[in-house]
Formats: structure tokens, C-alpha cells, sequence
């Protein structure tokens, strides 16, 4: 029980208020079960079983999706038998020929072990079997990775994560083959393979395996797995709760820019549930990260729930890792590619392996959610295993129902209060707004508190950068992150967001800006016409509080779908502020009621903190009380309608400065840049408008309806913000700076005009 009262003296070090959020009956029976397990199952008994086996033979044939996906999986492994095997000495980064050659050997071995079990076909099981050996003798006369770069180089790669990657895939198809092997290859295997590979990636490096991250996630859970299969219990109690024994806090950074570990912080498969994800299931670090970490967390969490059922992994948190697989979900455009928050790649969606794999066994453990089913027949492709038989059978069985994507907003923090994400949308998905509010993501984070995105369908309007990496090419940085992710990407001014005095928030520091997150007003996507977030974010500047509120307006007398947004500053030092809009598309014009002045050359915006990134291509001085600027977007016209103050200047931006071997992209925005001001209000709209046709040559309403904005008052109490169309015609929309709840009812006088309403919001249109 020694373990039992470290891990709770962790615990209690680590948050008071994680415990709040965990089931006690659940935690007392996970500490229960991490003596020996009772009597495991037969192999296979993680992704597979023998009952599954034998129900999936008895019907092959029969079910089509499940037949397509042995049929192409077949196709892949059988040209690689032929090919022949490959282990060679490591030496490259990311996309050099023997990271991949490494990376493809372990994609294939769950692939042939399954294949073994389901088709009954031992060339697989040799196959896989010759290729573990080959490990077997190259494994124990690996010194560590010949590239330096990470801060735990791994053996067969040059980072601990990616051999991480190899030994779950591993387990997956040494389990399918074990019962086959004779006793002596067994031996072999786990005493020069398994056992020593465990080892040095838990205790040889216990400034990768003990902390909380996506790298941990995929250490524990490839340790965890390896010893299900072994019946290893002293790897699954690592797995499980980390390295009891290590107490020192490790001050290092890793590659990404983000501390290993902290003092006293909880460590394991059980912390890596608790901290990062929020009780909505969304994960600190952005989706495209929690896309990358659904895999181990839920193959380790399906195969304890298959081994060790008692333990109940898949309810712990409440069950906050099926929660996590709809979150996932609803963080997708219209053609399901994840918003790019912190870092990201762009392009990546719910197509990938690790979320057909979340889907399959969100499905098959998850209380059999028939609208998965959509998301499973969109992807096309099962896994080869208990849980993918399954959705194919019920796809097959006409279950399906269709997933529907809403509005939502998704809290942060293992507790749910420490910000969170908001998704409006209208019912097509014609626009989608994405605003940010969250935490700051762990190291993956970047520095762009209540910043904003904009999508028409699945087309990015205005944009998130994500990140500035090429991963897996090795002409760029060996496909790692690039030095530009901290220069540009990371940010403030790479996101459409307020900046002060060219200083990124919390001067992009990343100890300050983990100790704060953005506050919450209020959220309420209840009527489809209107809908609205507001947030505030009290620290990411000293003596200011900026609160960013956003209305998605539909069917408003404007008539086209507009985004209202309102950046409101309170300041006791007064600075120069700047808000971008990275626009996607080609711009058309803008109604300043001034010229535009080119630069004679381009000129580099500043020095640091992304501005020495920039060039300001052309200036112009509004002068009229409200300016527009259009774009041509995907076929789509969109207009821009700012309230201007006397200080203001429009810059026209572009990417690119300072940037040798060009990792950057070549994208533009325009930066509404208001002179030394205290306490004031940036409005705008974004009207979407009209479309053009390239086939037909045919331009429908490229003016839009929206001819003005203009902040009517600002107090303490309430901001009111009037709209007119271009038929001399009024809305107005009010927000509530102080008293946010539901039930208050408000009441300002402006223009000899008294309005009453109830709620933190009330948008009016006026005959």
C-alpha cells in the first residue's frame, strides 16, 4: 500500500480541487485494483478477444464496412511481406528514411496481428513475429538517439514520444500473437525487448514519463499496455500513477518551450485524465493536440476496461473520456477539419487513425451512441477489432442516425473554471465563429487571450495561423517545430485579438501566462437568431481588463448573417492598441473617405513579440464616423464596418519579414491601430454577403446591407452599440458590463429613448 499513499499524497499536493471532480467510489476502486488482477483473459485481450475473434469470423463477409477495411489492410500488409523487413540503425529526424521506415513497422504490427486473428493465417503471425525478433537483437545495442535535439532522446527515435508510439503499436501486435509464439520466443521478447524498452522510458526517463502532457499520455499508456500483455503488474501500477519514487522537480524545458514538471504535481495515466481535460471534455493543449492523444488514452482506457474491468476506467471523471470524443467532434468546421487553436496543423480531421479509433470505441463502450455511426460511415473505415466490428455490424444494421453539429461552449480545467472555448453557429453552418478564452494550453498554448476565428462552411474567413511547423518534412527543421512557432505563431498579433504597445499578452511569458486564464460572462445559444458570448480577460496586460463580446445576428433587418464584435478596454495606463483581422481571399476596396498611401517599399512593423514579422504595405487615416472593408472569399463577399475614433489608422499588413528560409506563410490582415487611448471600444461587424460565380461570371450582391456602426453609450453598467442598413433603417444591441445573470432586469435612457430588458444582452431591431 506504500504506493497507495504516495499517489495520494501527490494528489493532494497537486490541487485541492481535481478531487472535487472525481468520483470518490471510482478512485477508491482504482486504488484497490492496483495489486495483482485477478485471473486475466486469454490473448488476445486488448483490442481484441477470443470472443470477438469468433464473432468476427462468423459473420466476415457479411458486414460490408468492416470487410473493406480487412480487405485494404490485406492489401498493405501482403505488400509488405513481400517487400521484406527493415529495422535499420537510427540516425534521422522526423521524415528521414529511418524514422519512417521505424514509424511504418510499428503501424503494421497491429495490422498483421489482427489479420492473424481474424483470418486465420499464419503468415502474419511470422511476419510480425520476424520482425519483433529483429528488434529483439538491434534493441539492446542501441545507445540513445544520435540527434540531440529533445529533451529525453529516445533509441529507435530521436525523442522518447515517438518510441512511445512503437512500444503501444507493439503491444497491440504482440498480444494477437502471443498465445501463438512458443515459451522461448516470449522470453526472448520481453527480456531483451519489452521489459528493457519499458524501463527506459519510464525510469531511464523520468522527465518524459512523469509529467503531464501529451508525450506523458503516450508513455504511460505504452507502458500500461505492454504489461496488460505480460501480466506485468509493477508496469501497470507505473502506467497508472507514475514513478512513486521520483521526487525531483525538474526545472528543464522541452522542445516545445514547456516545463517538465512541476513540484509536487500529480503524475500518471489518472493525472494525465484529471488535469488536462475539463469535465466537458475538452483538453487544454487545443483539439489538434487532443486528436493526437485520443489514441493512447483510449486504446490503454478500452483494454484496462477489457483487463481490469474493476478498475472502471472508461467511468473515471464521470467518464470524461467518451465526453472527450464529442467534444472533439464539435470542434470541426463543416468538413470536419479541427479548429487550429495553439498549436496546429491545419487540414487535420476526423478522418485521421486516432479518431477512427476514438470513434469505434466511443461507440462500442460508450453506451452505442447511434449518431457515431455517421461519423464512422464518413470516415469509411473501421479498426480491426472488437470495437470496429461492432460499428460496422450496426452501420450495416441501419442504426445510423446523423451527427449534428451546435453551438457550444466547452469549459477548461480539470475543474471546468478556468475558461473555455465557444462554437456559434448557424444551423447550415454557412458561418461558424470560434472564440477563445481558455487557459493557456500547457506549453502547446499561445499567447491570444478572447481571440477569435471566422469559417463560411469549412472555409477559413478569418484565421487562426495554428502553427509554424511542417511535420514529418525533413527539408523543414527535420519536421520539428521551427523557430518562427515562438517568434510569429505563438504571438499575440498572429491572432485577430487586441494588442498593446506591440507586447504579446503577459509579454509572452509562458510562467505568467499559466497561472491565468479568461473569465466567462456568459454564454447563450438558446435562439438560433441570436446568439452570444462574452468573456473577460482581467491579466493579460498590467492595469487593464479587456472584455470581447460576440454576436452571430440571423434574420436581422440587415437581412445577410453578421457578427457583431465588441472589444471593450478598461485602463488606468493608457497605450496604443491594435486589432488584426487575418483575412482570408482577395481584398476588393475599403470606404475610409481617405486614400490608401502604398509604401514606397514595405516596412518592417517592429522588433519583436511577431511585429519584426511584418511589413506594412499601405496606411490610411479614416476620417468618416464608420468605415468598411471588403474581401472576395471562397466565391463569398464579406464586409468588414468598423466605429472609428479620431486616432485611428488602418494598416494593411502582410507576413513575411525576417523570415530567411521562408517558413512562414505569405498572409495578410488588415490592423485597425488606435493612438495612445484609456478606456474605450472597438466595434465592428462582419457581414457575409452576396456570392460570385466563376463558371457563370456572375456577381450577386457584392455591396451588402450594412451601411454603418456606431457606439451609441459605454459605463460601467452597459454598452450599446447601433447598427443601420442601408435603408436609413436601426438595430440596436446591448450587453450588460456588470450584472450578467439571466434574471436582472435593465433599463437605460439615450436620445430621450428608454429600453427595458431582461438578461445580459438584448438586440432590438427599430421601426
Amino acid at each position: 500500500m506504500i504506493e497507495i499513499a504516495r499517489w495520494k499524497a501527490r494528489r493532494t499536493a497537486a490541487s485541492a480541487t481535481i478531487g472535487a471532480c472525481r468520483s470518490i467510489a471510482i478512485l477508491t476502486a482504482l486504488l484497490a485494483g492496483v495489486g495483482p488482477a485477478a485471473a486475466a483473459p486469454d490473448h488476445p485481450r486488448l483490442a481484441l478477444t477470443p470472443a470477438g475473434v469468433e464473432s468476427i469470423r462468423s459473420e466476415l463477409g457479411t458486414v460490408p464496412l468492416f470487410d473493406a477495411t480487412v480487405a485494404r489492410v490485406k492489401a498493405e500488409v501482403d505488400a509488405a511481406i513481400l517487400s521484406g523487413i527493415d529495422t535499420p540503425q537510427p540516425k534521422d529526424f522526423s521524415g528521414g528514411y529511418t524514422h519512417e521506415r521505424h514509424k511504418r513497422n510499428f503501424l503494421l504490427m497491429p495490422k498483421a496481428g489482427a489479420l492473424y486473428q481474424i483470418l486465420e493465417d499464419e503468415r502474419y503471425a511470422r511476419y510480425l513475429r520476424d520482425m519483433l525478433l529483429q528488434y529483439a537483437a538491434l534493441y539492446p545495442t542501441l545507445p540513445l538517439h544520435p540527434q540531440e535535439r529533445s529533451y529525453a532522446r529516445g533509441k529507435i527515435f530521436w525523442q522518447c514520444l515517438n518510441d512511445a508510439n512503437w512500444l503501444l503499436y507493439a503491444s497491440l501486435g504482440y498480444d494477437a500473437i502471443y498465445d501463438w509464439l512458443p515459451e522461448e520466443e516470449r522470453v526472448r521478447l520481453e527480456s531483451d525487448l519489452f521489459r528493457p524498452f519499458a524501463d527506459f522510458l519510464s525510469v531511464g526517463n523520468p522527465q518524459f514519463f512523469n509529467r503531464v502532457h501529451n508525450h506523458s499520455t503516450w508513455g504511460v499508456a505504452a507502458v500500461g499496455m505492454i504489461g496488460l500483455v505480460m501480466d506485468d503488474d509493477e508496469l501497470v501500477r507505473r502506467a497508472l500513477y507514475g514513478l512513486a519514487d521520483v521526487t525531483d522537480d525538474y526545472s528543464a524545458r522541452d522542445n516545445d518551450g514547456g516545463f517538465i514538471r512541476n513540484a509536487g504535481q500529480a503524475v500518471g495515466f489518472l493525472a494525465n485524465l484529471d488535469e488536462p481535460f475539463s469535465p466537458d471534455g475538452y483538453y487544454t493543449e487545443g483539439p489538434y493536440y487532443q486528436r493526437y492523444a485520443m489514441f493512447p488514452f483510449l486504446v490503454f482506457g478500452q483494454s484496462l476496461h477489457q483487463v481490469r474491468p474493476e478498475l472502471g476506467i472508461l467511468e473515471y471523471k464521470d467518464g470524461v473520456l467518451l465526453k472527450a470524443i464529442d467534444a472533439l467532434l464539435q470542434l470541426t468546421d463543416a468538413d470536419g477539419d479541427f479548429f487550429p487553436l495553439n498549436d496546429a496543423q491545419k487540414g487535420m480531421s476526423f478522418l485521421t487513425e486516432s479518431m477512427i479509433t476514438a470513434v469505434d470505441i466511443a461507440y462500442h463502450s460508450g453506451g452505442q451512441d447511434p449518431r457515431l455511426l455517421d461519423i464512422a460511415q464518413q470516415q469509411n473505415a473501421v479498426t480491426l477489432d472488437n470495437a470496429g466490428f461492432a460499428v460496422a455490424r450496426a452501420i450495416r444494421d441501419g442504426k445510423l442516425q446523423r451527427y449534428e453539429k451546435r453551438s457550444i461552449n466547452l469549459s477548461d480545467g480539470p475543474a471546468g473554471d478556468q475558461g473555455g472555448v465557444a462554437v456559434l453557429r448557424t444551423d447550415s453552418e454557412s458561418l461558424t465563429v470560434v472564440f477563445k478564452y481558455s487557459a493557456q494550453g500547457l506549453s502547446h498554448g499561445h499567447y491570444d487571450k478572447l481571440s477569435f476565428s471566422l469559417y463560411q462552411a469549412g472555409n477559413e474567413i478569418l484565421q487562426d495561423y495554428g502553427m509554424a511547423r511542417f511535420v514529418n518534412v525533413e527539408q523543414k527543421g527535420g519536421g520539428n517545430y521551427l523557430p518562427e512557432n515562438a517568434t510569429w505563431a505563438k504571438q499575440t498579433i498572429a491572432h485577430n485579438t487586441l494588442v498593446r504597445d506591440e507586447a504579446s499578452h503577459f509579454n509572452g511569458e509562458y510562467e505568467i501566462a499559466s497561472q491565468h486564464h479568461s473569465e466567462l460572462a456568459f454564454f447563450d445559444a438558446s435562439e438560433p437568431k441570436i446568439q452570444v458570448v462574452s468573456a473577460v480577460e482581467p491579466n493579460a496586460y498590467p492595469q487593464a481588463t479587456l472584455r470581447r463580446t460576440i454576436a452571430l445576428l440571423q434574420d436581422s433587418r440587415i437581412g445577410n448573417p453578421v457578427v457583431l464584435d465588441l472589444f471593450r478596454i478598461q485602463t488606468e495606463s493608457p497605450g496604443q492598441w491594435d486589432l488584426p483581422f487575418w483575412y482570408t481571399g482577395h481584398p476588393l476596396g475599403s470606404g475610409e473617405s481617405a486614400a490608401l498611401t502604398p509604401a514606397p517599399k514595405p516596412v518592417v512593423m517592429g522588433e519583436s513579440a511577431g511585429y519584426q514579422h511584418l511589413y506594412a504595405t499601405a496606411r490610411s487615416k479614416p476620417v468618416a464616423p464608420s468605415s468598411y472593408f471588403q474581401w472576395l472569399s471562397n466565391n463569398h463577399f464579406f464586409t468588414l464596418t468598423t466605429d472609428n475614433a479620431p486616432s485611428d489608422v488602418w494598416i494593411h499588413a502582410q507576413l513575411g519579414a525576417n523570415d530567411p528560409n521562408m517558413n512562414l506563410r505569405s498572409d495578410r490582415a488588415l490592423i485597425l491601430r488606435r493612438g495612445a487611448t484609456g478606456d474605450n471600444v472597438f466595434a465592428s461587424a462582419i457581414e457575409m454577403h452576396g456570392s460570385y460565380s466563376p463558371v457563370s461570371e456572375l456577381t450577386v450582391d457584392p455591396r451588402g446591407n450594412l451601411a454603418s456602426i456606431k457606439v451609441l453609450h459605454d459605463s460601467d453598467r452597459t454598452t450599446l452599440v447601433q447598427l443601420m442598413d442601408t435603408n436609413g433603417k436601426e438595430s440596436l444591441f446591448f450587453v450588460s458590463n456588470a450584472d450578467t445573470s439571466p434574471q436582472t432586469q435593465h433599463e437605460l435612457t439615450i436620445n430621450d429613448r428608454t429600453f427595458r430588458w431582461q438578461g445580459p444582452y438584448y438586440y432590438i431591431d427599430l421601426e
